[in-house]
């Protein structure tokens, strides 16, 4: 005979006080399972809805472009777009990058900030001055540190300083674009393959406006100091001072990079972000007119975002937010939660609409390991599912003694009958 015995699950205080957070309501908390999926709901709406269904206007289109997007950089979920998943050429946004590869080697050990990088005679004439691109200025075979190179690429978008970099991290630009792949897996961008450190024209080099966000929300996640470079507006190297091309610098004080790039294949290209209060937004805009043009209509979206949207962090990662009947186990109960935050974009006023949900199986028996996945917590705005996360056994629990798990055997079919 197949035993099976409903769970016990409950809300922890921390969880409660998030759903009665968003509601603005009194909640109805739910400790017992419902059904054979168990699943333990907590209301964290009143039943009014108004809000939620007051139609928010279409994001503003940028009127020249071969893709754009806005997205949430806090839950990295895309709020408007178009062909946010055809591959294009990148052109300089693939700095964005590069500079996220040096960061990541520096965090790992490989590379200081001081160190000495060469300014070869390959970089020099393939990334500026044998070439119609752009041109940071360094002295040819001679030395900058690791931090003014960088930036000359970043300000400046120099390729010369992006070959010379990307040559003193990996031994020539080829390895470099190897490792770049291998950190563009890492981060899930699933349509990008690169094959040089700058975003020359290359068919094979190729991105997407969805990975370009998601790898600009990655810099500013990951390495908050790499991705400051990207606010500087102008960089002098001798006696040259360039200006950063990325016009809104100037026009929005909340807007803190990140990269623009132009080829005749690629058109003309800009990665922006802006962050005010806890907010943060990303906007790609690839194949536009002009400077000016991807500049106004990025600056449309970033205002369309903030104006309509906000962002919920409802639980922190390895947060106890239910516990859960354990059988045989060395003690009855198990802390659950998510490995990673679960933070959601919402139409701006709509959070009293918010429902939660968690399913979790009908019998759970040790052992059980921490970080195993036990159940689903579930988020829904008016009936719609907006979200879901794994949740996890937030620490491992041995089999109890052979007397334990005797009486539990015998106590679980009992419930079974």
């Amino acid at each position: 005979m197949k035993l099976k015995s409903l769970p016990v699950l409950a809300l922890t205080p921390a969880a409660l006080a998030v759903f009665i957070g968003l509601a603005m309501a009194n909640p109805q908390t739910a400790n017992t399972a419902q059904s054979a999926t168990a699943s333990a709901s907590s209301n964290m709406a009143a039943a009014t809805q108004q809000t939620s269904e007051i139609a928010i206007p279409a994001a503003p289109a940028p009127r020249v472009s071969k893709a754009w997007l806005i997205m949430d950089a806090a839950s990295g979920e895309v709020l408007a777009g178009e062909n946010v998943d055809e591959q294009l050429p990148p052109a300089s946004i693939t700095k964005v990058m590069t500079s996220y590869v040096i960061a990541a080697e520096m965090a790992r050990g490989n590379l200081k900030a001081d160190d000495p990088v060469m300014m070869t005679e390959n970089a020099w004439r393939k990334g500026g001055a044998g070439t119609d691109g752009s041109y940071s200025g360094f002295e040819v075979n001679k030395t900058a540190s690791l931090i003014e190179m960088e930036k000359g690429m970043v300000v400046q978008s120099g390729n010369d300083a992006a070959i010379a970099l990307a040559e003193h991290v990996a031994g020539s630009e080829e390895a470099f674009a190897t490792l770049m792949n291998s950190y563009a897996k890492q981060l899930g961008l699933a349509n990008t393959h690169f094959v040089n450190a700058t975003g020359l024209p290359d068919e094979a080099h190729v991105s997407s406006a969805r990975d370009l966000a998601l790898l600009g929300r990655a810099l500013v996640r990951d390495y908050p100091e790499a991705y400051s470079y990207n606010s500087l507006k102008e960089f002098t190297v001798g006696p040259i001072t360039q200006p950063n091309r990325n016009l809104l610098l100037w026009r929005d004080g909340s807007v803190d990079g990140i990269k623009t790039g132009h080829t005749m294949a690629a058109g003309y290209c800009l990665m922006a972000s802006a962050k005010r209060g806890d907010q943060r937004f990303i906007t790609v805009i690839l194949g536009g007119s002009s400077e000016e043009q991807r500049a106004t209509d990025s600056q449309a979206l970033l205002n369309w975002g903030f104006r309509f949207y906000e962002s919920h962090r409802l639980f922190e990662a390895n947060q106890p937010i239910a516990v859960q009947r354990l059988w045989k186990g060395q003690v009855n109960e198990v802390n659950l939660g998510l490995a990673q935050p679960l933070v959601i974009s919402l139409p701006r006023g709509s959070a009293p609409s918010l429902k939660s949900s968690m399913d979790v199986p009908t019998t759970l028996i040790a052992p059980v390991e921490k970080g195993q996945a036990i159940g689903t917590v579930r988020v829904t705005l008016d009936g719609k599912e907006i979200a879901s996360a794994p949740l996890v056994a937030l620490e491992t629990v041995e089999p109890g003694g052979f007397f334990k798990r005797l009486w539990h055997e015998i106590r679980m079919w009992w419930a079974a009958l």
